[in-house]
């Protein structure tokens, strides 16, 4: 990791097991620098061939991954140097995420919405606190698409009526809900969370690691999206975010406290349903679609 690393911090309990906190107060919010310490991660994990298992959690108890930085400048994400995947900095960060050789382990005690969802969802083994845990994916709620991937996850992982539920419906998911639609492995009660997660690193850490390597890859082999799947999600996000509507839903909930410490973040998906509809536009509204 480089030395002007902010918002990860990784303690390397053993050279096979690795825990990453992220601790981005207030809220644990994903921006450009946050992308670029995952990156600079990536590749560490990538060239340590003694690696077995690496844990993300949280110095926040509230927030894992709140969501992206929506008030972040596009323009310094795009202006960092190409990842190997060649694809858009956030999706090169999931795609290398979900295709180390190493086991990846979200520890979820918090709330993982959007982008924060899309992270745990691009980890190999996702455990959540039955009591502290949130994840959705609230983008629809203010009419964006989601970017990073989570119609191609979600559905490879709860099946397709789930996923169209949990992405439709723009709600929050608590510990309990997700494991039962199978958006994570197991909910854990939360005063047994940090050690149960401990224990099954620990376990994983002391196996072969030339083994999960080529387990792993058989796995991917069946489970995980090709990646060209993932920029036409990434492109529809950024059509639907520049769309008059989408932008005053996003006025709306910043006048209502989205990004800070506070109600609006700690319960997003209700919040959502204050926001103020705009007049409807049919789906043929788009520049040229409309022409006959």
């Amino acid at each position: 990791m480089t030395e002007n690393a902010r918002h990860l911090a990784v303690t390397k309990q053993t050279p096979a097991l690795w825990w990453v906190t992220f601790n981005n107060p207030p809220i644990n919010l994903i921006g450009p620098q946050m992308v670029a310490e995952l990156r600079d991660l990536l590749t560490e994990l990538e060239n340590d061939d003694l690696v077995a298992a690496v844990v993300f959690e949280s110095a926040d108890p509230d927030y894992f991954l709140a969501h992206w930085d929506i008030a972040s400048d596009p323009a310094e994400v795009d202006a960092l140097p190409p990842g190997p995947t060649g694809f858009h900095p956030w999706l090169d960060v999931l795609i290398r995420l979900s295709r180390l050789p190493a086991v990846t382990i979200s520890a979820i005690r918090g709330r993982a919405r959007g982008a924060g969802s899309e992270f745990a969802l691009a980890t190999d083994i996702r455990f959540a606190s039955r009591e502290k845990a949130v994840l959705g994916q609230f983008e629809l709620g203010t009419g964006a698409v989601p970017g990073g991937g989570p119609s191609s996850r979600l559905a490879r992982l709860v099946g397709r009526g789930r996923a169209l539920e949990i992405l439709l419906s723009a709600n929050d998911f608590d510990g309990e809900l997700a494991e039962r639609y199978g958006y994570v492995n197991r909910a854990v009660p939360d005063a047994e969370f940090r050690e149960f997660v401990d224990e099954f690193a620990v376990r994983i850490s002391r196996f072969d690691v030339r083994a999960i390597e080529e387990i792993k890859q058989y796995v991917n082999a069946v489970t995980l999206p090709p990646d060209d799947e993932f920029p036409p999600q990434m492109a529809a996000f950024w059509t639907s975010v520049t769309r008059p509507e989408t932008q005053d839903r996003a006025k709306q909930m910043f006048g209502l406290g989205l990004q800070e410490q506070g109600e609006t973040e700690l319960n997003l998906g209700a919040a959502l349903e204050r926001i103020v509809v705009p007049p409807a536009v049919g789906r043929r509204s788009e520049a040229g679609q409309d022409a006959e």
